[in-house]
């Protein structure tokens, strides 16, 4: 099992995070750099998609939750190496992603359809995986296929954003916490607004969110007997938190730690919530109501 020592909170992707020992630890660990103690830093694979994986395995990690025994659901997840991860420490994991693949996710490895594509050689062998991984089809807009599942934690890589409107995207967030037994966790990432308290992508393919939209979902998982733990919005200021890409990406020599998103300079979020014991339905019912006069 890969341990480490500093506790993660929700936080802002940001350049110094890549020589933290936790990104070391998972990175090499999932195989995303090799020898990275060696490499020097400016030769780096400092991309933030490798950020949200080692990130959320870290903050999962450290908090209990990979180790035998336990148990975790994992949104949209594409052919990310989480799942195979987490089956290599003992995990039971549910695997999901859309039937199919409207968007054209998967010309990009971003959408699964089957438990072959959870699986990552070289992560954790064949017969551990089979054992502790299983795939089931689920639209992240209508989680009613996974009622009565309760696991230990939740994820999703950067995919809620992609689920219309900023709306459904946290909707989104809040219905997952059925799905999570109390005690439990949800460890989701998403596209964050660094230039931008105000405007934003509202809706569409992808949409950003803003700290406002961030301090607004903690509040709503209150209501629900939830919390998001504390926020860093803190961008960085290190000169790879300043000097975004930009498209098209990958080709202007610039780190992909910030990049711009139609007119909007974004990164990745991650956001760690806990989940208590719930609220008597009869409570639970007339505080949604309350809301939604507000």
């Amino acid at each position: 099992m890969i341990s480490g020592g500093v506790v993660l909170t929700s936080m802002v992707c940001r350049y110094a995070d890549f020589h933290q020992d936790w990104y070391v630890r998972w990175a090499e660990a999932m195989g995303l750099e090799v020898s990275i103690r060696d490499t020097k830093a400016e030769e780096r694979n400092t991309h933030r998609k490798a950020w949200e994986w080692c990130a959320i395995a870290e903050a999962l990690q450290e908090r209990g939750l990979l180790r035998p025994g336990r148990s975790g659901i994992g949104f949209a997840v594409g052919t990310e190496p989480l799942a195979s991860v987490f089956a290599a420490e003992g995990v039971s994991i549910l695997g999901t992603d859309l039937a199919s693949d409207p968007a054209g996710w998967s010309n990009t490895n971003q959408h699964a359809s089957s438990l072959e594509e959870l699986y990552h050689n070289g992560l954790v062998s064949r017969g551990v995986f089979d054992a502790n991984v299983k795939f089931q089809p689920v639209d992240m807009k209508d989680l009613s296929v996974l009622s009565g599942l309760n696991a230990d934690f939740v994820w999703s890589s950067c995919s809620f954003e992609h689920l219309g409107s900023l709306e459904a995207g946290l909707n989104f967030v809040l219905e997952a916490m059925q799905c999570v037994k109390p005690g439990g966790y949800a460890v989701h990432t998403t596209e964050y607004n660094v230039s931008s308290n105000s405007a934003t992508l509202t809706s569409g393919p992808s949409v950003i969110y803003r700290r406002q939209d961030i301090e607004s979902l903690s509040y709503a998982l209150r209501s629900i007997g939830c919390a998001l733990e504390t926020p860093d919005f803190d961008p960085g200021s290190h000169r790879y938190d300043i000097e975004f890409d930009y498209p098209p990406y990958f080709y202007n020599g610039r780190k992909h730690i910030k990049l711009l998103l139609g007119q909007y300079v974004s990164t990745s979020m991650l956001l760690i919530i806990r989940k208590g014991e719930p609220p008597p339905a009869d409570i639970a019912a007339a505080i949604e109501t309350h809301l939604g006069k507000q």
